[in-house]
């Protein structure tokens, strides 16, 4: 297929340093693909109210991304964005906001990320009374689900649809529940569900056992790289850095070292995008080197780093494996 003029725009002007890392790393991917094999992508930070939705939902429908890791903030926040963008406040000047002003969004509900503020009432509560009645209706029912697969019960049902607020093809949620994607989302009791769910619990009104929980996702994790490492093998693309890329790529080792199963493939491709720099003890910052010792990439495994703002960059990679 030809490319697109996205594509060819990048092909053209980006020659060199991170623009040409961005280039090779996104061709790595695409032949990834074009040889039979899967990739993995994980969502950091807040990409999700980043809207990266827009192109990560296309990458989903075509069969682009086989699996996604991702925080809490972002398996929900695509979903808030969803059902209340009209109510979001942008803040271009945030770097200009006072303590006063902080506290005032405070006040008036709006809990800010970055240049964007996520409006409480019309985001985190309209879809806290459907995830309350879904982990409710579960556990009546003695039935126990991750986190993700709340959600694509609550998307899936048709119950937010009223409240759409933005055109459901860019939604990355919706095209991974119409697919019923994989997802890990580790660590998911620091977001805002998590936070809601553990009040129920404390209240008496939930038990904790009715989210499954982080050591039953890498379980679930290990299963699926097991059925689907063959051949080509299975690709990471990592989106920043953290708990979501770094709970996923330790399924190799763990499976190698502490399992003792010596038939494991290591990741077949490795791409990280972040602005993070190297520095002691970072994970973020590590250079795709560093994770050979630790028996997740091998020493052939394609590696690319794009040291650059995720937000920008993400977009463009996956305009140009989808050839546009």
């Amino acid at each position: 297929m030809s490319k697109g003029p996205v594509s060819q725009f990048i092909e053209k002007n980006y020659l060199h340093f991170n623009a040409a890392a961005l280039v090779d790393a996104a061709k790595g991917y695409e032949l990834h693909l074009a040889e039979g094999g899967k990739m993995l992508v994980s969502l950091a930070g807040a990409m999700s109210t980043a809207e990266l939705g827009i192109s990560l939902a296309e990458m989903i429908r075509q069969d682009k991304i086989a699996f996604i890791s991702c925080t809490g903030a972002n398996l929900e926040e695509d979903v808030m964005n969803l059902v209340a963008h009209s109510h979001y406040k942008r803040i271009p000047n945030y770097r200009d906001l006072t303590p006063q002003d902080e506290w005032d969004l405070l006040e008036n509900h709006y809990n800010r990320v970055t240049d964007t503020c996520i409006p409480e009432e019309e985001a985190f509560r309209r879809l806290q009374s459907h995830l309350e009645k879904a982990w409710k209706d579960a556990e009546a029912k003695g039935e126990r689900y991750f986190p993700h697969e709340y959600l694509y019960k609550i998307i899936l049902s048709g119950a937010l649809e009223p409240h759409y607020e933005i055109d459901p093809k860019n939604s990355w949620m919706i095209a991974a529940a119409e697919k019923n994607l994989p997802i890990v989302c580790p660590g998911w009791e620091d977001s805002t569900s998590g936070n809601i769910f553990t009040s129920y619990v404390i209240k008496g009104e939930l038990k904790a056992s009715t989210v499954k929980s982080g050591i039953e996702y890498m379980v679930y994790l290990t299963e699926w790289y097991r059925g689907n490492s063959g051949g080509k093998g299975v690709g990471f693309f990592q989106i920043g850095g953290g708990i979501a890329g770094d709970f996923p790529i330790c399924v190799v080792p763990m499976m190698y070292q502490d399992l003792e199963w010596h038939d494991v493939p290591f990741w077949a491709y490795f791409c990280q995008i972040s602005d993070s720099t190297t520095s002691y003890g970072s994970y973020s910052g590590a250079v795709p080197n560093e994770k050979i010792t630790w028996g997740k990439l091998d020493t052939t495994s394609p590696k690319y780093i794009i040291e650059s703002d995720a937000t920008i960059v993400a977009p463009l990679v996956f305009a140009y494996v989808l050839n546009q």
